[in-house]
C-alpha cells in the first residue's frame, strides 16, 4: 500500500484522538497555561511556503516551572513547551517526528522519558513497554514510579501524532542539561520528519533560543 494513503489513514485516527488528547491534557489537578499560536512566541521557526509555524517555550525558571508537580530543573531537567500551528488546509503528521535539544558545541539531547528522570533520582524499575520514533508516547505501560512524574508525563508531555489545518497543539518534552551552566545560551531544537497529509517530508524547522533569552525575565534558573 503506498505511503500516501498509510498516512492518510493514520491521520484520520489520530485527529479522531486529538479530542482525547486534549482531555488528557485537562485533566491534572495543575491545568496548563493556555497556548498562544506559535507566532506568539520569541523562539520560533516558521515557514511561509508550507504553512506552519513551530516555536519552543523554555521553562527554564522556578516561577514558570510552578506549574509541575516535580521540580525538574533541580535535577537537570529542562521542560519545554512545543508550540505547532498549521495554517494550511490540510492536516501534518509528527507520527516520525524527531524533536533534539542541540547545544551550543553542537551535541544533540532526545527527549527524556520517566525512567531518565528516575534514574536521576536512584530509582530503579523494568522496561515499560516499547517506545516509538520522536515524541510520541510509549506503548504500553508508561507508569513512573514517582507518582509527580507520572502525573506531569501523563497531563503535560506532547502527543499529538497530527496538527490540524488552522489549529495550534501544545505539549512539553523534557530535556537532560544536567552539567552545562547556561543550557540555552548558543542552542536550538531541531524538528525533522515532520509530513505533509500526502507524505511528502516538510522542511526541517531549527529553533534558536537566543531570542528567547533576549526576551524580559528569560533569565535562566536551575
Amino acid at each position: 500500500m503506498p505511503r500516501r494513503f498509510v498516512l492518510s489513514a493514520l491521520l484520520a485516527v489520530a485527529l479522531l484522538s486529538c479530542p482525547l488528547l486534549l482531555f488528557r491534557a485537562s485533566a491534572g489537578e495543575h491545568a496548563p497555561p493556555p497556548a498562544g499560536v506559535a507566532t506568539s512566541y520569541p523562539a520560533l521557526d516558521q515557514h511561509p511556503n508550507e504553512q506552519v509555524a513551530i516555536a519552543a517555550d523554555p521553562y527554564n525558571t522556578k516561577e514558570k516551572a510552578s506549574i509541575f508537580r516535580f521540580k525538574y530543573l533541580e535535577y537537570g531537567f529542562m521542560p519545554i513547551r512545543i508550540i505547532v500551528t498549521n495554517n494550511g488546509d490540510k492536516p501534518i503528521s509528527l507520527i516520525d517526528a524527531r524533536i533534539n535539544f542541540i547545544t551550543a558545541a553542537g551535541d544533540k539531547i532526545p527527549a527524556a522519558e520517566p525512567e531518565d528522570i528516575e534514574r536521576r533520582l536512584g530509582v530503579k524499575r523494568p522496561d515499560s513497554g516499547y517506545k516509538l520514533p520522536g515524541p510520541l508516547p510509549r506503548v504500553g505501560n508508561k507508569s513512573s514510579k514517582n507518582k509527580d512524574v507520572d502525573e506531569d508525563f501523563h497531563t503535560y508531555e506532547y502527543s499529538a501524532v497530527a496538527v490540524e489545518a488552522h489549529t495550534t497543539r501544545a505539549g512539553f518534552l523534557f530535556y537532560d542539561v544536567q552539567g552545562l551552566a547556561n543550557p540555552l545560551a548558543g542552542a536550538k531544537l531541531n524538528l525533522r520528519m515532520l509530513r505533509n497529509s500526502d507524505g511528502k517530508e516538510l522542511f526541517y524547522f531549527e529553533i534558536p533560543f537566543d531570542k528567547y533569552l533576549a526576551t524580559k525575565g528569560a533569565t535562566a534558573t536551575n
